[in-house]
């Protein structure tokens, strides 16, 4: 039994292959953002237009506290998403996973052709390092709740008692993570892109 209560194989961590898995996902989903831009431009303006509403547009108001706020409440809702989407034995989690590659990587494409490497870091490094591990640790979780399921089906596993594991694992690893993420894209990030702008 691993530490999330799933069986696996000695010497293989679920968790850790599910988070290996998450990530070539979300690189893989990022490259046909990007690609799929560039063959086809009109795709990415109307992913720009919805980034600007969405995201973009909450770290220009006025008080950084309520940005700091919605920007915790948006980021929260995707990751219990991600996490919860894993009853859906992980269908749901792979579509938001999937979906959230391929807008960064089209929003990507899209800025790099008005701005330098050095702006476009600036705009998503700074809360990125800590919102897109929480994104993939929370898709994790998702995807080894999705295997708990699968193993229970087979009377392998039992998926309630993985649920609370996991869910510990969400308060323990993405919780913090999302909250400083909404600290720095709040407070910081605005400022590191007037540096450079």
């Amino acid at each position: 039994m691993s530490d999330t209560g799933i069986p696996y194989t000695p010497g293989h961590s679920p968790l850790g292959n599910a988070i290996i898995i998450t990530v070539l996902l979300f690189l893989v989903a990022m490259v046909v953002g990007w690609i799929g831009t560039v063959h086809n431009p009109s795709i990415g303006d109307d992913l720009i237009k919805i980034f600007q509403k969405e995201v973009a547009g909450q770290i220009t108001i006025s008080d950084p506290v309520d940005t700091c706020a919605k920007l915790f409440a948006n980021n929260l809702e995707a990751c219990i998403l991600l996490f919860l989407g894993g009853a859906s034995f992980g269908l749901i989690t792979l579509f938001i996973m999937s979906l959230n590659g391929i807008v960064i990587g089209a929003v990507t494409e899209i800025i790099s052709h008005g701005h330098s490497a050095i702006f476009i870091a600036a705009a998503l490094l700074p809360h990125g390092i800590f919102e897109i591990p929480a994104f993939i640790i929370a898709g994790a979780l998702g995807f080894c709740m999705a295997q708990s399921l699968i193993a229970e089906w087979y009377g392998a596993a039992d998926t309630a008692a993985d649920a609370g594991r996991l869910a510990r694992l969400f308060l323990l690893y993405v919780l913090p993570l999302i909250a400083v993420a909404a600290v720095v894209e709040a407070f910081i990030t605005p400022a590191v892109i007037q540096l450079v702008a």
